[in-house]
């Protein structure tokens, strides 16, 4: 998978993200956009007291 870096020409881009845990994957997408995903196993995942 390649990731897009692609930025945005304007301000009112609007973005819909969502976040799953399916059989110890964590997976995070943007809804609002084709192929625009990523999984990576539950065990390597932080949590949010840990990423502040």
């Amino acid at each position: 998978m390649e990731p897009n870096t692609a930025t945005t020409s304007g301000s009112d881009a609007e973005y819909e993200v969502m976040a799953a845990v399916d059989d110890g994957t964590l997976v995070i997408a943007d809804v609002s956009r084709d192929d625009a995903w990523v999984a990576l196993p539950l065990s390597q995942a932080l949590s949010l007291d840990d990423y502040q």
